[in-house]
């Protein structure tokens, strides 16, 4: 007896495992947007993403089992395709998006479809949606605190949508033009006309200048009579970070920083109002008189600041503001709504209106983006301020339109050990009369580096993304580039080029696009743009390093500043080479013969450890086009003899190059703050941006700002600042 229920219990285990291993192993869909009870609300030229648990039968994904059907029960014009090594389904909308006449469709995923090895999906999935044209407002706390809710119950999973907005710096070559017509140096920025803030400016006569604390005014003129004029210094509650100069008026901006106690915070529970710890405060001076500038104006809005431009007396902030929602635990009823106040209008804290936070449909992110605007003009409008809730990753704005690119992730689960492959969703804003309007926006594969991967060129909007990651071999990245129209349709497309590389720099002039990839050598791509449906690579080349900032010298010759990069071979049968970065890389690249891109000239400085802020932020680069002259911070290491990746130090200062497609790349001066004894780097010497004034070059560090006559490069003067 005793055997046969050991024979019993043994087959019953056995199925019980069997059964395990069968509900273990069924196709099963990741995305958690699919199969949802309520109605979704999207915009009308949604592209939909679903990514299942195992790679699919591509002969199973057909318009039969996936499909969508409008209120009529008939099946829309959609283009379905297979996406992340078959593991995702892609159903793009109808030509002219869907139809807002009759708003209400069904997405229908049928148990026909299959893996690879004949697995069903488990069940069928219907979920209903509904299509808008434009961003809907929350309208109500009631709704608001709904939204805020579910993120507070998802924040346990990987992707709660916590992440940190990131802050906008990279590169651009028309800032050039700015300052071309001038004797004195602009801010390096991507579009002309439209200043992007730097921690020092100039107006031709002063220099003015963030240094911890404070903001210093620099007599600058004559070189040989510089002082430090006047100096507005603030507490620790304020910290200037960048500044605007716009006629006579100063524009400080900032991070303002408050404490708030415990007893403060249980207090703000009570009061049904979210906490506040930081916010992005602008802060106007007049300068006329620069011995005593004078503040005429204050703004602060709730978060961090992400960007900001000035065009045309406006000063347009991008802010990230994440409520502290945590309190919806002990009062639901909490006001979560971002704060602002304008002393031009009133020095009480002001509230955004429900009505004036919209909601970009989908998005899983608890966070605002406010877009801000600030009018410096006489008789200006008080500080305008709308808000969204989602996210934005990098920050693009022509003459007439302000685009966000936001990353998704697009809900995947985690699994198999396997990283997502997060695409991006881009957002138009017009741009008129100070007033900032959503107008469109657009799903693109993979995501975008910064703010010079995107381009607006006769109407289109013009984007390069990498998708994946270039260390991933079981799904090798790829790197894309998508043309939209001016209701951010896709109209031409170029894709998976460089496979297992990743995007370091992109240059968009006019009909040519210029593309930097990397993982082992540095290809530029030429890629002709001039018919926007149809763009196409002219030519490639391949050289070691990489280059993460690319600046036009003419239309035929591109200057690089990047790294150069050595191959170490791997020990032992099968292993990889080991890329190590090297010197700084200045490149000169001649594109005359668009299907042949040349390196025509090259300066490596340095060894391991070399680094200049230019490889991070464009408007470390001073520019003086009528002289040829490019100059940069720069603190130089050296190989140390007979070590692999040991390096010595070896120059803390600024170079200053002539560039010339006749001469090619000719080092003019080495500026240095340092002392010659000077073994390591010190903070107060480092040179953090080269200006010119008429023929005088200018080097500033927090100690001091030295002149120099760019004839010959002798010391004409200098100003201590500390």
């Amino acid at each position: 007896m005793k055997n046969k229920w050991l024979f019993f219990g043994g087959i019953t285990l056995i199925l019980i495992i069997l059964a395990s291993f069968s509900f273990f192993n069924r196709l099963k869909i990741v995305s958690t947007l699919a199969g949802t009870d309520e109605e979704l609300i999207v915009l009308n030229n949604k592209v939909w993403e679903i990514t299942f648990s195992k790679e699919l039968n591509p002969e199973s994904v057909n318009n039969t089992s996936v499909y969508i059907l409008n209120e009529d029960g008939e099946k829309e014009q959609v283009r379905i395709s297979l996406e992340n090594n078959n593991k995702s389904i892609e159903i793009q909308p109808p030509e002219e998006g869907y139809s807002l006449h009759s708003p209400h469709y069904t997405l229908v995923l049928t148990d026909d479809i299959k893996t690879k090895r004949g697995q069903n999906l488990n069940q069928s999935v219907k979920t209903a949606f509904k299509v808008i044209n434009t961003l809907p407002a929350i309208g109500s706390r009631e709704k608001l605190n709904s939204y805020f809710s579910r993120m507070l119950k998802e924040e346990t999973t990987f992707f709660s949508g916590r992440e940190m907005a990131v802050s906008e710096e990279s590169s651009s070559a028309k800032s050039s033009a700015d300052s071309a017509g001038t004797d004195y140096s602009g801010t390096n920025v991507q579009v002309s006309g439209i200043d992007e803030a730097d921690l020092i400016k100039t107006d031709g006569t002063h220099i003015y200048k963030i240094s911890e604390n404070k903001v210093q005014i620099i007599k600058a003129v004559p070189a040989d009579k510089m002082e430090l004029e006047s100096q507005l210094t603030f507490n620790g509650n304020f910290s200037p970070y960048q500044l605007f100069i716009e006629g006579s008026q100063l524009i400080i901006l900032g991070h303002s920083y408050k404490d708030v106690p415990e007893h403060i915070g249980k207090a703000s529970a009570e009061k049904k109002i979210g906490p506040a710890f930081q916010s992005a405060k602008t802060i106007v001076y007049n300068i006329e008189n620069k011995q005593k500038p004078k503040k005429i104006r204050e703004a602060d809005i709730e978060g961090s600041l992400l960007s900001s431009r000035l065009m045309d007396g406006k000063v347009y902030l991008i802010t990230s503001y994440h409520p502290e929602y945590w309190i919806l635990e002990k009062n639901e009823n909490a006001d979560l709504r971002p704060r602002y106040y304008d002393t031009a209008e009133s020095k009480e804290q002001q509230i955004v209106d429900y009505n004036e936070i919209k909601y970009f449909p989908g998005s899983q992110n608890a966070n605002y983006i406010n877009i801000a605007v600030l009018d410096l003009n006489a008789g200006g409008k008080p500080l305008a301020v709308t808000s969204y809730l989602g996210s934005g990753n990098e920050f693009y704005m022509s003459k007439n339109n302000l685009y966000l690119a936001a990353t998704q992730y697009n809900n995947e689960i985690i699994a198999d050990r396997q990283m997502p492959h997060p695409d991006t969703s881009i957002f138009k804003f017009n741009i008129k009369d100070g007033k900032v309007e959503f107008q469109a926006s657009a799903e693109i594969k993979g995501t975008v580096l910064n703010q010079f991967s995107m381009d607006e060129y006769n109407g289109n909007f013009r984007v390069v993304a990498t998708k994946g990651e270039a260390w991933d071999e079981r799904t090798p990245s790829s790197n894309n580039l998508y043309i939209l129209d001016k209701n951010l349709k896709q109209i031409g497309q170029l894709e998976d080029l460089a496979k297992g590389e990743r995007i370091y720099s992109a240059r968009f002039m006019n009909d040519r696009i210029y593309m930097v990839t990397f993982k082992e050598t540095d290809p530029l791509f030429v890629i002709d743009g001039s018919n926007p449906e149809k763009p196409y690579v002219l030519g490639e080349l391949k050289i070691p390093g990489f280059s993460n900032y690319l600046h036009p010298l003419d239309e035929n010759h591109l200057i690089g500043f990047g790294h150069d990069t050595k191959i170490n071979g791997g020990k032992g049968a099968g292993s990889q080479p080991v890329i190590t970065t090297d010197g700084v890389k200045i490149s000169l690249f001649d594109v005359s013969d668009t299907s042949n891109p040349v390196e025509k000239d090259t300066e490596i400085i340095g060894g391991r450890g070399t680094y200049s802020p230019l490889n991070y932020d464009h408007k470390a680069l001073l520019i003086d086009k009528k002289k040829n002259l490019y100059g940069f911070p720069i603190s130089i290491y050296q190989n140390k003899e007979g070590s692999q990746f040991e390096s010595t130090f070896d120059f803390q200062g600024a170079l200053v190059y002539k560039i010339t497609v006749q001469n090619g790349i000719e080092l003019q001066s080495e500026i240095t703050h340092q002392t010659e004894e000077a073994i390591y780097e010190e903070w107060e010497d480092a040179i953090e941006r080269l200006i010119y004034i008429g023929d005088y070059i200018y080097s500033i560090s927090p100690q001091k700002v030295d002149a120099y006559h760019t004839d010959g490069f002798k010391k004409a003067g200098e100003v201590k600042l500390n």
